[in-house]
């Protein structure tokens, strides 16, 4: 049951308080001091009224990681009340001296460290509004710009990141193969609780401060006066209908609470503290919950109370939503409620959210369009509201087609369903269609990747897909570098699938044990793994006498994966084993591989490539099913027990071990121990069998889009495709060859 608490002392005015961007995660109070100042003292006066408004403060860190404390005259002095003019930065710099004497010099909590003026920002009755929203706000249907923001918008520091300001409209024109598809605008618009930001730091976003208290409670803190996209109030009332009608809900979900959430299969205490804070308790620490927040595939906790409450059964009259279900051909209101609470894939537009764009069209649709969100709480220095672009308009088609409709401008911005193979012709249209190709290296443990199942129904396989003797011999037959010279531009690191070189717990070790080409010792391991050769065709022979036809199972959209199978099979057919290549409907590979009915999948590496020590090894343990190798040691974890099978196998087991040392580790080295040891143990047992790493994501964008960096990494974990890359402050302007990063 979520509590409702009215005791503890209110916040100050949310006014009078802005968050500046920070990052959470190992902290340690105390190990740094803190040194504020306000960005562009001293710059031109243009310069200055752009600090101003932006009140930008920056907090320098004596140590990575390390959690300074400041002191209350400098917290103080940063909350002033909102000016009718605009200061100069030399003004405020006065102002705030004036303020820090007013108060005791006495140290105080995390609570305070990044706090800002936000009395030095204020949207401007002036402020332009989109060409979309001002026939809206003339005619009274929205107010105007300043009474739909927070009282604290999150403020894109754009110089410092050296993006420029930008201007209102536009269309961003791209491709889907499918209307699920919509959910990479979801995953790309990445409005998170917190999330990343471009240098992978945590820093709040939708949230206005979090408060960790040793990763055992968390309270977070809204922003005063956001809103939904239709208007209605964003507030704590929604972080409790999510917990208590519908985590908590067995009709809604069966198997319980997100994994996230639970320790020790319990869940946390929920303390409702007032409309703006609410506060999640463990007993013991959950550093898995600040970090799934920023996933890829938004975690959920809050949801829109206002609007799904006429569909709960709580809430709602029940013979009325059972009639309603019926007349949608479902068979209960809780189908009819799921069915219409799914923000991910964008498919109900009636449905208010709080990304840039909220879908206008309902399906089934061959065009799909987002409109801007008029209560977005993102802001640029100036004041205009975020996002720049007015719509983004997504035509479906053939995946088969992506490449050949980019190279003929048929779209604006394009990342999904094109792939290394197709730059040299989207670089051939460019001249032609004003578009360019940027080339961004993926960061994926591997560009393709080899899953043998280790849970997989047929007894024999599964005994061999056991044996590391057997594991090692296929990724000792591979010929990595043709692979590399062949697809992948000479520009791959080839070894196995690991974390990329960027990340900071890489290993070259790791990288490239049982990763050389060693055809030789290959088929000497397949000899002590007991594979003999068939005399006539050269293929080796089961334990049951049956030919060594190892039928690798893939989703069939990607060309270059299907491509690099090819070779890979060529590799294998000199040692003695037989590929056999099935390309499958991803839905309905995932439903085989979940019944224990694939022997090998092929895919791409590691999502989470670009680690740090602090993020959760999940893919490393077995506690997924999605993970390939051992889908139904997933389904146990997942489960509880109730589905899949116990994990059997001693490396297995010792992963987990690992895994249930990293959620209780108190320390970041602890926690970079941990990684290591389970990547050594992955790189030994060759539990996936990687090829080569840094394959290029084509990235096409028409020449008058700006701020969109020009090489940057291309993830789905943690980048969120291009979502920490702020879609949101693209914008059109007039096409300037520029030198940097931005074009």
């Amino acid at each position: 049951m979520v509590k409702a608490l009215t005791s503890e002392r209110p916040l100050a005015p949310a006014s009078r308080i802005l968050v500046a961007s920070r990052k959470i995660g190992q902290y340690r109070v105390g190990q740094a001091s803190a040194r504020l100042r306000l960005t562009g003292v001293g710059a031109s006066r243009a310069a200055d009224r752009t600090a101003c408004r932006a009140a930008t403060w920056k907090v320098w860190y004596g140590k990575y990681n390390s959690y300074p404390t400041i002191s209350r005259p400098h917290a103080f002095a940063m909350l002033l009340p909102p000016l009718p003019f605009m200061l100069s930065a030399g003004m405020a710099s006065r102002c705030l001296a004036g303020r820090k004497a007013l108060v005791k010099d006495t140290t105080i909590s995390r609570r305070t460290v990044l706090v800002a003026a936000a009395g030095l920002f204020s949207p401007r009755a002036q402020a332009k509004e989109s060409s979309l929203l001002e026939p809206l706000v003339a005619g009274g249907a929205l107010p105007p710009m300043p009474e739909r923001l927070p009282k604290q918008p999150l403020i894109a520091d754009l110089p410092a990141r050296k993006r420029s300001l930008g201007q209102y409209g536009g269309d961003i024109r791209t491709l889907v193969a499918e209307p699920r598809d919509l959910r990479h605008i979801t995953v790309s618009g990445y409005t998170r609780l917190i999330g990343y930001d471009e240098a992978i730091n945590l820093v709040p976003d939708i949230l206005f401060d979090v408060i960790n208290q040793a990763d055992h409670i968390f309270t977070f803190i809204l922003r005063d006066g956001h809103r939904w996209s239709d208007g209605h109030p964003f507030t704590t009332e929604d972080f409790r209908f999510y917990w208590e009608d519908v985590a908590l809900n067995p009709e809604l979900r069966p198997t319980g609470a997100p994994a996230f959430m639970l320790i020790d299969g319990k869940g946390p205490q929920v303390d409702i503290l007032d409309a703006v804070r609410i506060r999640y308790s463990w007993t013991k620490p959950n550093p898995r919950f600040l970090p799934s927040l920023a996933e890829p595939r938004p975690t959920w906790i809050y949801s829109p109370a206002h609007y799904l409450k006429a569909f709960h059964k709580k809430y709602a009259d029940l013979a009325r939503l059972k009639g309603m279900a019926h007349d949608r051909q479902m068979i209960s209101w809780a189908a009819l409620y799921n069915l219409l609470d799914d923000p991910y894939e964008a498919s109900n537009p009636d449905m208010p959210t709080l990304d840039p764009w909220r879908v206008v069209t309902r399906a089934p649709a061959q065009q799909f369009i987002f409109e801007r969100n008029p209560y977005f709480h993102r802001v640029d220095p100036e004041g205009k509201q975020l996002p720049y672009i007015d719509r983004i308009v997504a035509n479906v088609s053939s995946t088969g087609l992506f490449a050949a409709k980019a190279n003929a401008g048929e779209v604006d911005l394009l990342f999904r369903g094109i792939v290394t193979g197709d730059i040299p012709m989207l670089k051939g249209g460019e001249s032609w269609h004003r578009y360019r190709t940027l080339a961004w290296p993926i960061a994926k443990g591997s560009a393709v990747a080899l899953y043998p199942n280790l849970t997989c129904n047929d007894p024999v396989w599964r005994a061999l897909n056991r044996d590391v003797r057997f594991r090692r011999a296929l990724s000792l037959s591979i010929d990595r570098h043709t692979l590399n010279n062949t697809l992948y531009f000479r520009r791959g690191v080839e070894g196995n699938n690991t974390v990329v070189p960027a990340s900071p717990l890489y290993s070259e070790e790791n990288c490239k044990a049982w990763a050389t080409f060693d055809p030789k010792l290959a088929r000497q391991l397949l000899d002590e793994a007991g594979l003999a050769r068939h005399e006539g065709s050269g293929i080796r022979l089961l334990s049951d006498g049956r030919a060594a036809e190892l039928i690798v199972e893939t989703v069939g959209e990607n060309s270059d994966l299907l491509d690099a199978l090819q070779i890979v099979s060529e590799f294998w057919t000199d040692i003695g084993i037989k590929m056999v290549i099935k390309a499958q409907d991803h839905t309905v590979l995932n439903e085989r591989a979940f019944a224990g009915e694939t022997i090998m999948v092929a895919g791409t590496g590691f999502d989470l490539a670009l680690a740090a020590a602090v993020m959760p090894p999940s893919e490393l343990a077995p506690i997924r099913q999605d993970n390939m190798a051992w889908p139904k040691w997933g389904q146990f974890a997942e489960t509880a027990g109730a589905a899949g099978e116990k994990v059997d196998m001693i490396e297995a087991q010792q992963l987990l071990g690992l895994y249930g040392r990293w959620m209780n580790a108190t320390t970041l080295e602890e926690k970079t121990q941990i990684w290591r040891s389970m990547l050594s143990i992955h790189a030994e047992q060759q539990f996936t069998i990687g090829t080569v790493q840094g394959a290029l994501q084509p990235i096409v964008v028409t020449k008058t889009i700006q701020n969109i960096p020009k090489t940057a990494i291309f993830s789905w974990e943690p980048t969120a495709l291009l979502g920490v890359y702020r879609i949101d402050e693209f914008y059109y302007g007039q096409f300037l060859a520029q030198k940097g990063n931005n074009g």
